[in-house]
């Protein structure tokens, strides 16, 4: 009898077990949506390329001797004829006034042939002189004056080697660092120091032939050479965009045949002279506009083992995972080039826990409306497979 109240005890607990009522469902997952936007979109280049001065002037000595002084900081900004250095100028100034005396004494001598000469033209009248006396004299005149004009120009020449003993700076701009020290002996084939004139500087980068002729066909800035607008950019060596946009202000007249690339130089403003030559830069500007792109966040697109997909929100409320082939990035946008419609409701937040249909309860992002679409100063997403 035991056993038999324990066997319909049992069935009596799993009856009261199996008549209680189910637990509630799980709540429906909230995601963020935004709409697939459609527009035309700049389509920008990339160039590797370096920053040089706009005018870089090797500062050379004109006169051989040794470096007295040198008065400038280096790194500094110099005025243009500001003084460098100085160069022992005693050996100089002598040349310059043994050039001076010369001229003085030639000149005396054409004074006193002239006298001469005018004292003999009165006498030569009244046969107190010879004729040939008196054409000795007129020729004595004129080799003096001769002699005056070359005294005259050696020591314009004498004052002139005397004062390329100030170097002076040929351009305001920059000075570099001195590659010669006070004491040095110092020559025309010596370089002293460089200075470069750095506002404006320039950006050379080279284009591929494709790419030029691309953009020739499309009336781009390659085929005026030079444009008042400044359609460049220069993202620098820490991802930053400079602030200032340049102007193309030389695309070179042949293409290079062993890279097959064409260089271009831009002009950039350069206030504070941030900027220096030989420093590093990458070139960007829209070469073409791709018309009716289609553009989603970027934060929309996910990456699985080299592939790109993105959540689409369907009417039914579920969830589509669907791969994607995305293109450039515009900004925070990024361009889908297969996989997507105008339209469709794609999902801004996380994919991780979301799975293809899942039911959803979909809301609108709250920046859908304010994503940008300049330029990123990052790294283009590669092109999907």
């Amino acid at each position: 009898m035991n056993a038999r109240f324990l066997v319909v005890s049992s069935l009596l607990l799993l009856i009261s077990a199996c008549s209680k009522p189910a637990g509630p469902p799980p709540p429906v997952p909230t995601v963020q949506v935004t709409e697939v936007i459609q527009r035309d979109v700049p389509i920008y280049g990339e160039w590797v390329g370096t920053l040089n001065g706009f005018v870089n002037a090797e500062i050379r000595p004109q006169v051989t001797g040794y470096i007295q002084k040198q008065a400038y900081k280096e790194g500094s900004f110099v005025k243009e004829g500001e003084l460098l250095y100085l160069i022992d100028p005693r050996n100089y100034k002598d040349l310059a006034d043994q050039a001076k005396a010369t001229l003085d004494r030639n000149i005396a001598t054409l004074e006193n042939a002239r006298i001469t000469f005018q004292r003999d033209k009165e006498l030569v009248a009244g046969e107190g002189v010879t004729r040939q006396q008196y054409d000795n004299d007129a020729a004595a005149v004129r080799e003096a004056a001769a002699s005056v004009e070359t005294s005259r120009a050696a020591l314009k020449q004498a004052q002139l080697t005397h004062g390329w003993t100030q170097v002076l700076s040929p351009i305001a701009g920059i000075s570099g660092i001195t590659q010669v020290q006070v004491g040095d002996l110092v020559n025309t084939s010596s370089i002293m120091t460089t200075v470069s004139q750095v506002d404006p500087i320039k950006a050379q980068f080279n284009i591929s032939e494709v790419e030029y002729l691309r953009s020739t066909q499309a009336n781009h800035w390659v085929e005026r050479g030079e444009s008042s607008e400044r359609n460049l950019e220069i993202i620098l060596a820490d991802g930053n965009v400079y602030p200032h946009r340049g102007v193309v202000i030389t695309v070179n007249r042949q293409v290079d045949q062993r890279t097959g690339t064409i260089a271009i130089q831009g002009s950039f403003p350069n206030p504070g002279n941030i900027l220096r030559p030989g420093q590093y830069a990458k070139v960007r500007a829209a070469v073409t506009t791709q018309k009716n792109a289609l553009l989603v966040p970027q934060r929309a697109v996910s990456e699985l083992q080299g592939s790109y997909q993105v959540g689409i929100v369907g009417s039914d409320g579920k969830v589509d995972i669907r791969p994607v082939r995305t293109a450039e990035q515009i900004g925070t946008l990024v361009v889908i080039e297969k996989g997507l419609s105008t339209g469709e409701k794609v999902i801004v937040s996380d994919l991780t826990r979301i799975r293809t249909g899942t039911q959803v309860r979909a809301v609108p992002t709250s920046d859908s409306s304010t994503a940008s679409a300049a330029p990123a100063t990052g790294d283009l997403p590669p092109r999907g497979q």
